[in-house]
């Protein structure tokens, strides 16, 4: 295999970021190998924050999870999380609602039917989102 040849490879390999390379034709063989490009600058300079201190960390934010209640859709359709398009959602995460209180609607062969809390409690998760398609059975809602 001649220098040009290698050459050629090298600036290949450098081309298509590639770090290794073994070629075998007959009886001549060569393998190339070089070390991976550093982080560009932008990347490699980004401050990592440090971790709260246990006791920093807010209770209001521990959720436990054991008491949570995933309120799943009852029908196939077009959910809608606010009353009109551009409005405010009914509901966002941290919000506490009351039995009966509007969630979202879910179209389904041109009825709009609302789809209401079936318990009082906090939204600790909003599954959805505004003109999704759900799912009979699909998770809703996660509520506290």
């Amino acid at each position: 295999m001649d220098l040009e040849a290698v050459k050629f490879l090298a600036s290949l390999m450098e081309e298509k970021g590639l770090t290794s390379v073994e070629i075998r034709t007959g009886e001549e063989e060569i393998r190339l190998q070089r070390q991976p490009a550093a982080l560009p600058q932008e990347y490699s300079s980004v401050p990592v924050p440090a971790p709260l201190p246990k006791a920093e960390k807010p209770v209001a934010e521990v959720v436990d999870f054991n008491g949570v209640t995933e309120l799943k859709s009852p029908m196939v359709g077009t959910v809608y999380v606010s009353p009109t398009p551009g409005a405010d959602p009914y509901v966002q995460r941290g919000d506490k609602v009351k039995k009966g209180q509007v969630l979202c609607i879910i179209e389904a062969m041109k009825l709009m039917n609302e789809y209401t809390a079936p318990q009082d409690g906090e939204i600790v998760d909003v599954c959805i989102h505004d003109g999704e398609l759900v799912e009979y059975g699909q998770c809703l809602f996660k509520i506290y």
